[in-house]
């Protein structure tokens, strides 16, 4: 592998700024999280207004840590590993620095209007008419930058962390529009174009593999990138790396139905659910294993390597949450599981150990890289926060089991003659415990983030423009 200075420069400007935004997202996002965990222990802190409850707040809770936090994280990890893995700048600078600026402000649209009220009322995709044309203006140009880098590409092969990241932004694109089809009839206020059980399909076809393709997808082009990087070992096996990429993305989009079982959904369509659901435990233990196996024979690096550790972690929560997600979708689990706070729980072992755990491995290396230092400011601070997200992660997860099998439970308790053993109120009673636990948890992790940013700031700080400058000239020529 040879060292070649290349006339032209890679864009890490746009890659920058994403990079910086997903931990000042990450920060809101998770504090605001801690917020509304923290209204369920103490509902004093409504406060009393419609803006400041938990039904306006959690809406805006969920984009932020999705679409802000995650969503940058995906455009700076995808900006850079396309132009590293193409060896060429992405192919307009302008449309780079649109999708950066439009996302932005989309991101600000919704902090203004979920607090107010506005909303489709659908999971994940609150957002009303006018920020979702926005947000699909930006994405389509989004998809516009990376496969046109693409296609200009300096090498022969397309590395497959790219075919995850392609995948992901064309199945994205689809279901957001998709799913948006709305009649407006206010500025801020439209109806779906759907009805009843047929709105409700469209709408968990869209919520699953928001998670399937955004959360998951997307992701997994960043870690078929960076553990290898990390690790400085080569993928253990890229054969493995195809199979699960295509078994994942024919799989995965038929996922859905699992969140309607019980309902007006036909009877066919959730079984179709829950079968293909179990199914793909296969193709994503496939992508867990391929990235474990990768640190063969560099195992030794995760006692000196903190951000390594952040990396193979998240793998280890990942493999988890996707073994729980099949489990909870058979629809025997599904009548204990389902409108517990087991599903919360599930949720954050992804959200929390695998999607943030990854993001915040891949921020950790891009940044001395993006700003051409040796390293972070501390390698002591990324242990801290290691351990603060790591007991963050295990005792929000392991609250919202119990509080989720204790709620199914007392829900489903019946005396002789056939009246419920237990009111709401009791289980929620019982549920109290685990909230101040799960709200313990969620502060954890968000300190985390908070020994990040400055982390993150000081070694900004310390760099010089034309350190910076220089660290875009350098283009690694040969095998990745």
């Amino acid at each position: 592998m040879s060292t070649a200075i290349s006339p032209t420069a890679y864009n890490y400007k746009v890659v920058r700024q994403f990079a910086i935004m997903t931990v000042v997202w990450g920060i809101l996002g998770m504090g605001l999280g801690v917020f509304i965990a923290s209204q369920l222990v103490w509902p004093e802190l409504n406060f009393g207004l419609p803006w400041t409850s938990f039904g306006r707040l959690r809406p805006l809770h969920t984009n932020l840590v999705i679409f802000a936090f995650g969503g940058c994280a995906l455009f700076a990890t995808s900006y850079y590993v396309v132009q590293r893995t193409c060896q060429t700048r992405l192919i307009s600078d302008s449309l780079a620095a649109f999708t950066f600026w439009g996302w932005q402000a989309v991101i600000v649209g919704a902090i203004v209007t979920l607090p107010l009220g506005y909303t489709t009322t659908k999971e994940y995709a609150e957002l009303e008419w006018p920020l979702a044309i926005l947000l699909a203006i930006v994405w389509v140009t989004y998809g516009l930058v990376f496969f046109g880098t693409i296609t200009k590409r300096k090498t022969k092969h397309i590395y497959v962390g790219n075919w995850f990241y392609g995948a992901f932004i064309v199945v994205t694109a689809m279901l957001h529009i998709v799913n948006h089809m709305s009649l407006p009839v206010s500025l801020f206020k439209s109806y779906s174009a759907y009805s009843g059980a047929t709105d409700a399909m469209i709408q968990w076809w869209y919520g699953h593999n928001a998670v399937g393709f955004f959360l998951t997808t997307g992701f997994l082009g960043m870690m078929y990138y960076f553990v290898p990087k990390q690790a400085e070992r080569p993928i253990y096996s890229y054969r493995l790396s195809i199979v699960h990429f295509w078994a994942l993305i024919t799989l995965y989009i038929w996922a859905g139905p699992h969140h309607l079982h019980y309902t007006a959904l036909p009877d066919w369509a959730q079984s179709l659910g829950m079968a293909m659901s179990i199914i793909l435990l296969a193709p994503s233990w496939g992508g867990m294993i391929n990235g474990m196996m990768t640190l063969s024979g560099a195992w030794h690096k995760l006692r000196t390597d903190p951000i390594l550790r952040f990396l193979v972690v998240s793998l280890a929560f990942y493999g988890m949450s996707t073994f729980e997600g099949p489990m909870m979708a058979i629809k025997t689990v599904n009548s204990l599981s389902h409108y517990t706070d087991w599903t919360i729980g599930h949720v954050h072992a992804g959200a929390l150990g695998w999607v943030a755990m990854i993001s915040i491995g891949a921020i950790y290396h891009m940044i001395p890289k993006l700003f051409g230092r040796a390293q972070m400011h501390s390698i002591g601070l990324i242990n801290t926060h290691f351990w603060l997200a790591t007991i963050g992660t295990v005792l929000y997860i392991a609250s919202m089991w119990v509080n989720g099998i204790t709620q199914g439970l007392m829900w489903r308790a019946i005396n002789d003659d056939g009246t419920l053993t237990y009111s709401f109120v009791e289980a929620l009673q019982a549920s109290h415990p685990g909230f101040i636990v799960r709200a313990l948890g969620g502060a954890f992790f968000a300190t985390g983030m908070l020994f990040m940013a400055y982390n993150v700031w000081r070694t900004v700080r310390a760099s010089h423009p034309a350190e910076a400058k220089a660290a875009e000239q350098i283009v690694v020529v040969g095998a990745h």
